[in-house]
């Protein structure tokens, strides 16, 4: 659909859920696909033939996330493009939540791209490449029940509009707003297929999102197709949550 042949992409937490969903849509558009996490994948994680490298790397570490932009370098020769993609946290109560509990989620999802970006700057900008940051609805509506992972991802986006400013023309940088996404841990998250149900029938396309979702709308920010696209938040949502008071209406009209 876009030029993506022969990039060098990597993508932070591509072993799993959303990152792997764009990981095989980046390889299958025959680009060269490197991927991170803390844990080794299961050996058919990755399609038989993909071109998909997988190296441990703790993206909150410097030191080892300096490693891997290294050794992406040595093996390619460059890097076009970084999808901060890893990150997520449990519900926890904000009332209660530990400050290291709550340090962690901050870390993960907001400290470490800004991490990943500023050691990948090198390469990208002699690439002329783009960064692409996947955020979440929970940045730009309340977060109950999730308040520090929704004020990192917040955090996230403003990140995005900054430094788009701060490292243009060289680089791009562009956010992805993911709705309810339906990965491999949509069961546990959305109370079961009951609760995935209930939920689709809400939703203005009556399904969920999938990787598959946000992984085309990464193509095209990674493509030179949207090369004066700079600073933006794509919202990949499906139209959104309708507001609770909705639900409310029609219960008590029923």
């Amino acid at each position: 659909m876009f030029s993506i042949r022969d990039k060098v992409i990597l993508i932070t937490g591509g072993s799993k859920g959303i990152g792997l969903g764009i990981a095989k849509a980046f390889s299958k558009a025959g680009a060269h696909v490197h991927v991170c996490g803390r844990n080794e994948p299961a050996p058919d994680t990755f399609p038989e033939g993909s071109n998909i490298r997988f190296a441990n790397c703790d993206v909150r570490d410097p030191e080892s996330a300096q490693t891997l932009i290294t050794e992406i370098r040595e093996i390619e020769g460059r890097i076009d493009v970084l999808i901060n993609n890893a990150g997520g946290g449990p519900p926890a109560d904000a009332a209660t939540a530990s400050p290291r509990f709550t340090e962690s989620i901050i870390r993960l999802n907001l400290l470490a791209p800004l991490l990943m970006s500023q050691i990948a700057y090198d390469a990208l900008k002699e690439s002329n490449g783009a960064i692409i940051n996947i955020a979440s609805v929970s940045a730009i509506r309340s977060s109950p029940g999730t308040m520090a992972y929704g004020a990192a991802k917040a955090g996230l986006l403003n990140a995005t509009i900054s430094l788009a400013q701060e490292w243009g023309p060289h680089i791009r940088v562009n956010a992805i707003i993911a709705g309810l996404i339906k990965t491999e841990a949509a069961n546990e998250h959305y109370g079961g297929p009951d609760g995935i149900e209930k939920l689709e029938a809400r939703l203005p396309g009556r399904r969920m999102g999938t990787p598959e979702d946000i992984a085309k709308a990464c193509l095209y920010l990674a493509s030179d197709d949207a090369a004066y696209v700079s600073g933006a938040s794509l919202e990949v949502y499906g139209g959104g949550e309708p507001p609770s008071f909705l639900t409310f209406i029609a219960e008590a009209q029923q």
